[in-house]
């Protein structure tokens, strides 16, 4: 006699909250996000403009002022993704810090066409789809709610 049992573990996709899966990944995306943006605006805000100019050489051919600007802003956008989503305090800073990076991305992807450095592209271009990614879902699909 062969009977089946049914677990009741297994999950019913139609009950599934399909936003959850959005969730997650928008969360991985400003957890990378922070981290790239949080290193590279650190060492731009805090390195001497010569060992910085070793590692990222246009740095040598612009303004002091302008590297630490970045730098600053790279670093507030970083935190803007984690802080206020996290603690729930003013959440609608995150995607605006996402919106932010995006620019900066658009910027630094003309800055590098501008002085023929091709291949510097992928990697803002990839940072910048992430950050639109996550401003896109944070202002349209999953919002983070105040306290």
């Amino acid at each position: 006699m062969n009977t089946v049992i049914q677990d009741s573990t297994t999950s019913n996709k139609s009950t599934a909250n399909p936003r959850k899966g959005l969730s997650i990944a928008l969360w991985i995306s400003q957890i990378l996000l922070a981290v790239m943006f949080g290193m590279a605006g650190f060492m731009k805000t805090t390195q001497p403009i010569d060992q910085l100019s070793a590692m990222l050489p246009f740095v040598a051919q612009m303004p002091e002022g302008l590297v630490r600007f970045i730098g600053a802003s790279e670093l507030a956008g970083a935190l803007g993704l984690i802080l206020p989503a996290a603690t729930r305090v003013l959440p609608m800073l995150t995607p605006l810090a996402a919106t932010g990076l995006v620019v900066i991305m658009v910027l630094a992807s003309c800055f590098h066409v501008s002085r023929g450095e091709i291949s510097h592209l992928p990697v803002t271009i990839i940072l910048g789809s992430l950050a639109a990614f996550v401003a896109w879902g944070r202002f349209a699909k999953v919002r983070i709610l105040k306290k």
